[in-house]
């Protein structure tokens, strides 16, 4: 049994200090989420931007803290119902918790083919779920609690407030834009958290009579300054042209070295970031053959070293509009695979070494939440509210131009985009339309954002 000691406070560099009470206290000091502490927010986004070596360790901290101020908020609001408490109580400890199964380098592997990967890091946080520490400190919480957390931080299950941490208005999106862009030191994440959370409110859906989390109209306004933040967040350090090259250097060495048997899929689940670029290394130069040759002395290398693929082309989604472009450019799929490595052996590359990146988040900008105007409730969904607001049309339309799609090379090439194209469309150009390539950059140009 698991005793509960004294509640603690962290200074925190976005929140100032956070209080945790004795049972969120003792869910951090368990080795699960100790793990966090090692596993970097923005995955290899610090290759671009060095201050962006915070965690999810931190990040969990800072959302639980927002979970235990937005219930204040709500209980200091109009009288509700009992059944909307029921269950509010474990809200935060979802909140810390959110993240607990995540891989190395946080989001980058989920982008890879499911036979690649044992799930995504929801799936995975069960398996963290499952073990005796946990299920220990969650006790006191009640026998279920650890079922009735996941089902939180996965959006299911009847808890009134579970959208507090998954869904349209989550605290993590939040958290995750002021944290990111403080470290990363940009100005774009500076979303008012204050005007977002006095907006906070719990409505009933006037289809179904169930009860959720939405806003009040006057926090609109603030809604609209989020989708933006999101915006020049993922165009300037989310999908950083270089910040997408470190990622697809590191998901091919994974990728690579799961086909090669090198790992296997579960053999990603639970080391950390550090961990894991060691166990490949370790494995690959253990390894015969070449691609274990590839990897040891080649691409693990490079990715320590910061000698990231190049940019061949790029073309902004929007451009990408009444042009035929396979259905597969957005995965990772077999298909796709063969057609780089044609066009590697095109560019006198090895196989493996060209990278078509467009990267796809359809869940971005999203909106499906519960609007309170003058005394009726209307849901914000992809119609948008007549006279009031058109947020999913804007949120379509910011999605479409973050979006770029990239040609990766492990060594500098450069060829149109309309050969590019032609090539995605299944065609050919007469003579090629390919520049002659630069000279091979081997001192040091990884470290050239460019």
């Amino acid at each position: 049994m698991v005793r509960h000691g004294r509640s603690l406070v962290i200074r925190d560099p976005v929140w100032n200090t956070i209080s945790l009470d004795p049972v969120a206290a003792a869910i951090m000091d368990t080795a699960a989420f100790q793990r966090l502490r090692y596993i970097r927010q923005l995955g290899l986004a610090h290759l671009v931007y060095p201050g962006a070596t915070h965690t999810r360790f931190d990040h969990a901290l800072g959302v639980y803290h927002l979970a235990v101020r937005a219930l204040r908020t709500l209980r200091g609001g109009p009288r509700l119902p009992d059944e909307v408490w029921r269950g509010a109580s474990l809200i935060p400890y979802a909140a810390l918790l959110h993240d607990i199964g995540h891989y190395a380098f946080s989001h980058a592997l989920e982008e890879l083919e499911p036979e690649r990967i044992a799930g995504d890091h929801e799936e995975m946080s069960a398996r963290f779920f499952d073990s005796a520490p946990l299920k220990a400190v969650l006790a006191p919480l009640g026998p279920n609690a650890a079922d009735d957390i996941f089902r939180i931080i996965k959006g299911e299950g009847d808890n009134a407030l579970r959208g507090l941490v998954s869904g349209s208005l989550d605290l993590d999106k939040m958290e995750y834009l002021r944290r990111d862009a403080r470290f990363c030191g940009v100005p774009y994440g500076e979303v008012d958290v204050e005007r977002l959370l006095q907006g906070l409110a719990v409505l009933r859906d006037p289809v179904t009579g169930a009860w959720e989390v939405g806003v009040h109209q006057k926090a609109l306004s603030t809604m609209e300054t989020l989708l933006f933040s999101k915006y020049q967040m993922f165009r300037t350090v989310y999908w950083h042209h270089a910040v997408r090259a470190g990622t697809g250097l590191y998901k091919r060495i994974v990728e690579t070295a799961v086909a090669a048997g090198l790992l296997s899929p579960l053999d990603l689940i639970g080391p950390t970031d550090e961990e894991l670029l060691y166990e490949l290394g370790r494995r690959a130069r253990a390894g015969s053959g070449e691609v274990a040759a590839r990897l040891a002395r080649r691409w693990l290398p490079a990715l320590r070293e910061r000698r990231l693929p190049k940019r061949a082309a790029e073309v902004p989604a929007w451009q990408l509009e009444g042009r035929t472009v396979p259905e597969w450019v957005s995965g990772d799929t077999p298909e796709k695979r063969r057609w780089e490595d044609e066009i590697a052996a095109e560019l006198g590359l090895a196989p493996g070494e060209v990278i078509l990146d467009f990267p796809v988040k359809k869940a971005m900008f999203q909106l499906d939440l519960l609007v309170e105007r003058s005394g009726r409730v209307l849901r914000l969904g992809r119609e948008g509210i007549p006279g009031l607001i058109d947020l999913p049309k804007l949120a379509e339309e910011l999605y479409r131009t973050a979006r770029v799609l990239r040609l990766f090379t492990f060594e500098r090439r450069h060829v149109e985009p309309d050969w590019l194209l032609d090539r995605l469309a299944g065609t050919r150009v007469a003579g090629g339309n390919v520049r002659e390539p630069v000279a091979v950059d081997t001192s040091g140009g990884g470290s050239d954002p460019g």
